[in-house]
């Protein structure tokens, strides 16, 4: 499983071979350089660490500029480690966009939008009066009925209600990669992605 670490530009859209339009988002995809390399014998595990975004050495604590130093590189903000990568790499090795080939399929990792604390309407898509959520009759936009009687006096567990909305870790699978951009880092996937406009992702072959 190969990856890469980026960050989301924005969205656009591309004209295919048969005309038909088709949204997607552009992603600037490394380059990383590799910070850690996780063995059996030490670790318990086989895996690579990647880091990406220079970071300041102010910014950076003392343990981190120490592992950072064994490596050979400068520090880094965000540090993501990819299993069974496919060919073998060296600490201060530079991974970029190369790894991946126009027509592939990747699943990208983001964490969502935070929306705050919303309502049962915005949160779950209850209909309301007219959408017979609950069976309240005289409130637009009210959860309606919790919970039953004497028994067992109580709201169960799982209750679809408001509350914190967004900023959780999604993971959005099979996104073809339209267009490879080496040059500029870039790569163009189908469909949408979770996150703001220069939020970190991760992208899985």
């Amino acid at each position: 499983m190969s990856g890469i670490i980026g960050k989301k530009v924005g969205m656009t859209s591309l004209f295919d071979a048969e005309g038909k339009n088709i949204p997607c988002t552009v992603i600037e995809a490394g380059p990383c350089v590799v910070t850690h390399i996780r063995t059996v014998e030490k670790d318990g595990y086989v895996a690579l660490q990647l880091g990406y975004d220079d970071a300041k050495e102010k910014n950076t604590t003392a343990p981190l500029k120490g592992h950072f130093a064994k490596a050979g590189v400068t520090p880094k903000r965000k540090l993501v480690e990819f299993k069974t990568f496919e060919d073998e790499k060296q600490l201060g090795d530079i991974v970029d966009v190369t790894i991946f080939a126009e027509g592939e399929y990747v699943d990208v990792v983001g964490t969502s939008k935070g929306k705050g604390f919303q309502g049962v309407m915005k949160r779950h898509g209850f209909g309301g009066v007219g959408g017979a959520t609950h069976g309240q009759h005289n409130r637009l936009r009210a959860p309606g009925s919790l919970g039953a009687s004497s028994w067992p006096s109580r709201v169960f567990k799982g209750m679809r209600m408001a509350g914190r909305t967004g900023g959780e870790r999604v993971k959005v699978q099979n996104l073809q990669i339209l267009k490879v951009y080496a040059d500029q880092n870039l790569i163009v996937v189908s469909g949408s992605i979770p996150g703001a406009k220069g939020s970190y992702v991760i992208v899985d072959k």
